[in-house]
């Protein structure tokens, strides 16, 4: 809240240089404000009285959206890959599906690998988990295991994540 927009009768006043004022009413708080060219800001409305801070709104919401920036250009955006096996897989398509993964890794990536359980294979949910746990065996030296081997309804699945830099 900002000057007119303040609804409270009392404020506890921080000057523009951080030193306490003391308790002032609404309109002595606005008058000092107003003397100096600058805006009273509520910065803890909660609080009895709220506190209140006499500083340039303009500025501060300048230097607020530049932190909010500097904060977005900052974090890392980690997308899910998903790589898909079947129970009954062969040697070279594993090794493709396992250079697909490491690539994703690479780029730093999280990797999903899930199994899809068709028909009857669903009974034999170990050798699925088996070829998981070779997935992962073989993707250890790229990647760590986030979540082991769980079935999810028909299909089977675990999360890769890529090894943190030293």
């Amino acid at each position: 809240m900002v000057n007119e927009g303040i609804r409270a009768s009392e404020l506890r006043l921080i000057g523009d240089d951080g030193e306490q004022l003391g308790v002032k009413t609404k309109q002595e708080a606005l008058d000092m404000a107003e003397a100096a060219n600058l805006d009273v800001v509520v910065v803890a409305a909660n609080s009895k009285p709220p506190v209140a801070k006499i500083m340039d709104y303009g500025k501060y919401r300048f230097e607020l959206q530049k932190k909010q920036r500097e904060a977005r250009k900052n974090q890392k955006i980690v997308n899910v890959k998903e790589v898909r096996l079947s129970p009954t897989i062969d040697i070279n398509d594993f090794n493709t599906k396992l250079k697909n993964a490491s690539k994703f890794l690479a780029k730093g990536d999280k990797v999903k690998v899930s199994i899809r359980f068709k028909g009857r294979a669903i009974t034999h949910k170990e050798i699925g988990r088996d070829v998981l746990n070779r997935f992962a065996d073989a993707a250890k030296e790229a990647a760590t295991v986030e979540s082991r081997a769980k079935m999810d309804g028909r299909s089977m699945f675990m999360m890769l994540a890529p090894k943190a830099e030293k």
